[in-house]
């Protein structure tokens, strides 16, 4: 390696165009992996708690909806785009380990609460510390690796949500029953507290652009926010990845949040049960997380064609529809486990190729703004919306259908797939152009 230097950031890093050992990059990948295995348990924990809860508190579907989405999310969202901003102009490092602080000792803080708005409090607390974790992340990642092998990058990454909901799900479902549900809060939440500190201690700051030679690099200052966000939506293949992605996720964090009680309701299975068979259900799905970004990044190879970045995930979107219809809707329980599992593998596929596109579209120093502009449309379409209206749905439905209203409510939530595969392939129409444009500038 080069040299160090001291960075426009205040960083002391390898000079730009240097690299880091790939064993050192793939353990930098494994930490990062690991943070946001730490990130699904205390944002996904809640959702297997959410039956024992509205017990105890005496709360309803709608305000268990607010719990699980719109409360966080808002917060999470809002913040994520000025937090990004600060990456992309001081150590995304050191971010990243003072958010996980925040967002473990909230998670732990949500064991405490007496009333629903405790509770929420608590809750948005979490999405304020988690608002600093993928943007820095994946603009740490985008520096470490090239954008042949970025995806898959991404996607490794992205295996922190299955592998992060299981360990959600296994936990939360022995422990609401060993410890109960506010115990449990404090087990999953203190131990992020010592990944942050492995985050702070061994992880280095890349160079902005060390794994992209093809860029012209300079000590320019980041542009604004407002500047990042006109650039992007100047692409109009981003335009259609943030619709699809959040329109996915609308689908995804809705039955998230809400699959745990339609099992406990809907077939009446026992809380540990549903804690094991949804831990199953999330560590397979990262088969699809990680096969999202790695057959992406073979096929646009392959063929020439980067619009298999956008295909890939247009193609699993919509052939995962007709599995949900079946989870949900079939009465017989050994045929709702296995289409769950289907659904959890397809489901995962669009994060690594969405990521990764975004990454490509901006220029180097607007590379964490982007991903927090990506997850703002994700988040708050997907996460703010799709567990709250499922929850209002069911309410509302729950004259007529009974213990039954959950399993319709989610449904309903099922149609909002085939309007999200529509935008993949719609926007790989202009994706090459778009990249092309971008590259060009670069140089």
């Amino acid at each position: 390696m080069s040299a160090a230097g001291s960075g426009p950031d205040g960083q002391t890093t390898e000079k730009a165009g240097s690299t880091f050992a790939p064993g050192y990059r793939n353990y930098a990948l494994a930490v990062l992996f690991l943070g946001y295995v730490v990130n699904f348990v205390d944002r996904s924990i809640l959702a297997i708690l959410l039956e024992p809860i509205k017990l105890e508190l005496e709360l309803n579907d709608t305000q268990l909806g607010l719990l699980g989405g719109l409360a966080f999310a808002l917060f999470y969202t809002t913040l994520g785009i000025p937090i990004a901003a600060l990456a992309d102009r001081w150590s995304r490092v050191k971010i990243l380990s003072i958010a996980m602080v925040v967002w473990s000792g909230m998670t732990a803080l949500c064991g405490l609460a007496q009333s629903f708005w405790m509770l929420l409090l608590a809750r948005i607390g979490v999405g304020v510390g988690e608002a600093g974790a993928s943007p820095p992340s994946h603009s740490l990642i985008s520096d470490y690796f090239p954008i042949e092998t970025r995806a898959t990058a991404l996607s490794i990454y992205a295996l922190g949500i299955p592998f992060g909901s299981m360990v959600g799900n296994f936990v939360g479902g022995w422990g609401a029953e060993a410890l109960g549900w506010r115990h449990t809060f404090v087990l999953v939440g203190l131990p992020g507290v010592l990944v942050a500190l492995l985050i702070w201690v061994t992880l280095k700051e890349p160079p902005r652009g060390m794994a992209d030679r093809h860029i012209r690099v300079d000590d320019a200052p980041a542009p604004g926010v407002k500047e990042v966000i006109a650039r992007l939506w100047q692409r109009v293949s981003f335009r259609h990845i943030a619709f699809a992605a959040g329109l996915h996720a609308f689908v995804g964090y809705g039955a998230g949040t809400w699959n745990a009680p339609f099992l406990i309701r809907s077939h009446e299975m026992p809380i540990t049960e549903v804690g094991s068979w949804l831990a199953l259900i999330s560590g397979i799905g990262a088969i699809g997380t990680f096969l999202g970004g790695y057959l992406s990044d073979k096929l646009s190879e392959r063929f020439d064609d980067r619009r298999w970045y956008m295909w890939v995930p247009g193609l699993s979107t919509i052939v995962m529809v007709p599995f949900q219809f079946v989870a949900y809707l079939y009465g017989g329980i050994w045929a709702v486990i296995p289409s769950l599992m289907v659904v959890s593998i397809l489901g995962g596929m669009y994060l690594g190729p969405s990521f990764a596109m975004t990454q490509a579209l901006v220029s180097l120093r607007m590379r964490a703004v982007a991903s927090a502009i990506l997850l703002f449309m994700l988040n708050i379409i997907g996460m703010g919306m799709g567990p709250y209206l499922v929850g209002v749905a069911s309410d509302l439905l729950a004259a007529d259908m009974g213990i039954q209203s959950l399993r319709y409510a989610l449904c309903l939530a099922v149609f909002v797939n085939v309007w999200a595969a529509c935008h993949y392939f719609i926007g790989a129409r202009s994706l090459r152009g778009d990249l092309a444009y971008v590259e060009s500038a670069s140089r």
